[in-house]
């Protein structure tokens, strides 16, 4: 009754290393990545110092006014012991800019992809004098739950991630021994006040990737919950979200008029 997902492959690390340097090493100028204070992005800026080498990752602090004062001298001090350059690029001023010519955005859902929107177009005006790849740290669960902003944070370059659920993240940063408050903090995309990435999915992470585990291994709603004890409304509702979010996992539609189309017959 409590089927769970396994902890990351012994290979993990080594993999995403190799992941990393086969796309951002030379000649390309190394990566790019915005650190919130969150797990995700702590654990991929490791694995890219790590990989790459302290001197070829850049990470970027993006706070708006509602950012904790205390959250951004400890992201701050994060990066100056993995050793990497970082910057702060406060957002409110680009914010106030767009919300000034569309007074219409007021519901904090637009407010917060304009935010995840506007932190992209800053990483990737950093990384191209250099070559820098931009780094997303958008993980397996938030993928498939379509969890992201398109065209913000899920607009990125490289996912190391993208093929570890939450929970294996978090196994992940454990082994690695990054900081316990980290570890420790509740995941928030920090959009809006109190806002929670369990807040807003509904259940915990916990939960969430075993049932998503278990349409990995093409299981049924019935044996899913047979193997989880979780309620079978919760599961048809994480399987409808999956559904639903699949135009976010993929690549613009293109009608097909050619002999070889982009994205459907041309290989590249």
């Amino acid at each position: 009754m409590t089927d769970g997902v396994p902890p990351p492959p012994a290979a993990a690390v080594p993999t995403i290393h190799q992941f990393l340097r086969a796309h951002a090493g030379p000649p390309a100028g190394g990566v790019v990545v915005g650190l919130s204070g969150g797990i995700d992005s702590a654990l991929t800026a490791r694995l890219a110092r790590d990989a790459l080498g302290a001197d070829r990752v850049l990470g970027v602090l993006l706070p708006d006014a509602a950012y904790p004062p205390a959250l951004l001298a400890e992201t701050q001090h994060y990066a100056a012991e993995l050793g990497i350059a970082h910057r702060v690029v406060p957002i409110d001023p680009a914010v106030a800019a767009v919300e000034g010519l569309l007074p219409e955005l007021v519901d904090p859902v637009d407010r917060g992809n304009l935010m995840a929107r506007l932190r992209m177009v800053v990483l990737y005006a950093l990384g191209r004098p250099s070559g820098r790849r931009v780094v997303g740290t958008g993980n397996k669960s938030e993928l498939l739950l379509g969890y992201f902003t398109k065209h913000g944070d899920g607009g990125v370059d490289l996912l190391p991630l993208g093929d570890l659920y939450k929970t294996q993240v978090r196994r992940l940063a454990a082994e690695l021994d990054l900081p316990r408050a980290v570890r420790e903090r509740p995941p928030s995309a920090g959009l809006w006040k109190d806002q929670t990435d369990e807040g807003e999915l509904g259940l915990p992470y916990d939960d969430l990737d075993r049932i998503l585990y278990g349409l990995e291994q093409l299981r049924s709603p019935a044996e899913i919950a047979e193997r989880t004890g979780l309620p079978p409304a919760e599961i048809d509702r994480v399987i409808d979200r999956v559904r639903q979010n699949r135009h976010k996992r993929r690549p613009a539609p293109i009608p097909k008029l050619g002999l070889r189309t982009i994205g459907l017959d041309w290989r590249d």
